[in-house]
């Protein structure tokens, strides 16, 4: 429960910073070209808000748990005074004037009200005089003002849309870069893993056998596992070369594994380094304690079968609950056998010793200058990549692995880690960036691509094309989350 609560508070906390940013850099586009902004809001305040600020007269007022004011619009008068009608026979509303505004009402002052809502999905930046997925309108049907985001240029509008994931990628590349001169880079090239590699039980159906070394794909050096996990899945390449027992195997991998890969949930587990099981400390009162075990010793076998892995080891052991077996140690070059009981939960009661102890790794160093470039290149690298994973997203085992706010939050770690924080919060913002720039209605990529045509055409879209498609859009969207956690909920109780 602890893990979980963690997990959710990580994400709460990583999804919070990234809208405050998306929506940062619209707003700073916005009042680049001295457009106002109405609202800026962290979370969604649907009836109330948490928390409501703004600067009236040179002076902030502040309010809590306020409800939120009532539509400022009344309907369009003819010049009888009869309120004109649309198609559909609704009355047409236009904005009430300023002047007629309660002095009490913060509408009535041009400057931005900052709040945060109580519905923690995201956040808003209201510009003046756009029209967005809430169809306002007060805004559709009043005439354009010199200080709304409809009377400038299209040039001007393009980066007020795009301003969100500009912003959510340069965060990325200073998150990395921040970590990068924090923490630098530490990484195992494949040909140092000594041991080989076990692999998900779909790569051991075609082709791959635990305990090889990946080589070459499509006759090019593999240097990082990553690298290899991108060609073979999310490329599609596949013809692997294999270091197997001392010898070099080649062989051919299906066409459509990469769907094989996702359909069976094997992507994040496809390969993980083989290591030694040596003990780092053994605990008081414990099996490990009986049997005189110590700091250094190496488990080679258990039960008479030679075992060498600590993943396979870990599995006897786990199959010999509250059973005596023998166990066999190296030490100090010697080995020697001996019986342990091992305990009702699959343990003999040690600590192993951190597997990077016997690995040689590579680490790079970064100065704070350097890391900037050094981050900028890995966002390029991360949105390359997520590029090429979303062609998989179409295909039905893309689709079933889809997955909501319950797949996100298990991305982030279960204890609290600083460091897979940032990481985690940095490749959601490449993925916000890329999602938003989609050409789907009420994304950003959605008005942009209804900007683009302005601007080739020299003519806006009509107010009601846009109506149908902002709701069309949104529509999309909303099932879209619905499918997505729908699936997380599938899998809580295991029907998927």
């Amino acid at each position: 429960m602890t893990e979980i609560l963690i997990k959710a508070l990580q994400l709460i906390l990583s999804l919070s910073l990234l809208v405050f940013v998306h929506e940062l850099g619209h707003f700073g586009f916005a009042r680049l070209f001295r457009v106002r902004v109405d609202k800026f809001y962290l979370f969604f305040n649907w009836r109330f808000s948490i928390f409501r600020a703004k600067k009236i007269d040179g002076k902030w007022q502040f309010k809590w748990f306020a409800k939120n004011p009532p539509d400022r619009t009344k309907p369009l008068l003819d010049e009888e005074g009869i309120a004109k009608t649309d198609k559909k026979g609704n009355a047409i509303l236009v904005p009430v004037p300023v002047d007629e505004l309660d002095d009490s009402d913060w509408r009535k002052h041009p400057t931005t009200e900052w709040g945060i809502g109580w519905i923690p999905l995201g956040g808003y930046c209201k510009i003046a005089g756009m029209v967005d997925e809430s169809l306002d309108a007060a805004v559709i049907n009043s005439k354009p003002q010199p200080w709304e985001y409809r009377s400038r240029p299209v040039w001007q509008r393009i980066l007020m849309i795009t301003g969100g994931v500009l912003m959510n990628f340069f965060a990325a590349v200073v998150i990395f870069a921040m970590m990068l001169f924090s923490w630098g880079k530490e990484y195992l090239p494949v040909n140092e893993a000594y041991m080989g590699y076990n692999f998900c039980q779909t790569a051991l159906d075609n082709g791959f056998v635990n305990g090889d070394k990946i080589i070459a794909i499509d006759g090019k050096p593999v240097f990082l596992k990553q690298e290899a996990l991108e060609q073979l899945i999310i490329d599609g390449k596949r013809q692997v070369r294999v270091e197997r027992a001392g010898d070099t195997v080649d062989f051919l991998l299906p066409e459509l594994f990469g769907e094989m890969m996702l359909k069976a949930k094997d992507t994040k587990i496809f390969m993980a380094e083989r290591m030694p099981f040596v003990i780092d400390l053994v605990m008081e009162n414990t099996p490990a304690a009986a049997a005189h075990l110590q700091s250094g010793d190496s488990v080679v076998g258990l039960n008479g079968k030679p075992l060498s892995d600590y993943d396979n080891i870990i599995k006897e052991l786990e199959r010999n609950k509250n059973n005596r077996i023998t166990i066999d140690i190296f030490r100090h070059g010697a080995l020697l056998s001996d019986s342990i009981t091992v305990n009702e939960n699959g343990k003999i009661g040690v600590q192993r010793r951190h597997p990077m102890y016997y690995f040689k790794t590579s680490r790079e160093e970064f100065g704070f200058l350097s890391s900037f470039p050094a981050g900028w290149q890995l966002g390029i690298e991360t949105l390359s990549s997520y590029v090429k994973q979303f062609k998989l997203v179409f295909s039905k085992a893309g689709m079933d692995s889809l997955g909501g706010f319950g797949t996100i939050g298990s991305l982030f770690s279960g204890q609290w880690n600083w460091q897979n924080f940032w990481s985690m919060t940095a490749f959601l913002s490449i993925i916000l960036a890329f999602m938003n720039i989609l050409p789907i209605p009420v994304l950003d990529g959605g008005y942009l691509l209804f900007l683009l045509y302005e601007l080739i055409t020299r003519r806006k879209p009509s107010d009601r094309f846009m109506e149908i498609a902002l709701r069309t859009g949104l529509y999309l969207m909303l099932a879209l989350l619905i499918f997505a956690n729908a699936n997380d909920l599938l899998r809580v109780f295991g029907l998927k």
